[in-house]
């Protein structure tokens, strides 16, 4: 008899404790949200509009410690960078870290960055 009546409140501990534990799960999934995904793909974001803004001109540094001049954007994969007087490097845009001294858009160049990209 008493066994029965332990089987009766074992029986209804369990569902919620399903309840509970989905609950949980769905909490800590929310916390990684807030705190792991959601400001990588702000970083991302951040990373990617700094790559496509490199100009020529720019003074960066790439992920590897290197202090340079973009002297040539070659294509989207591509820039050149001066990293000393007279040399010149062919780098990836993507391995570009930080953009140090922008240089400012002239007129020509804007007009020429909008017919350009009017053309696509």
């Amino acid at each position: 008899m008493i066994s029965e009546a332990l089987a009766q409140t074992a029986a209804t501990g369990a569902a919620s404790d399903g309840t509970t534990s989905i609950l949980i799960m769905l909490g800590l999934f929310v916390m990684m949200w807030f705190l792991l995904i959601r400001p990588q793909n702000k970083r991302m974001k951040q990373h990617q509009e700094l790559v496509e803004g490199l100009r020529r001109g720019d003074n960066v540094v790439t992920e590897g410690g290197l202090c340079a001049r973009i002297t040539k954007v070659i294509d989207e994969s591509y820039v050149e960078l001066e990293i000393a007087e007279g040399v010149k490097v062919k780098h990836v845009r993507n391995a570009i870290s930080v953009v140090l001294n922008k240089t400012e858009v002239k007129e020509e160049d804007a007009t020429a960055a909008k017919k350009k990209s009017s053309k696509k």
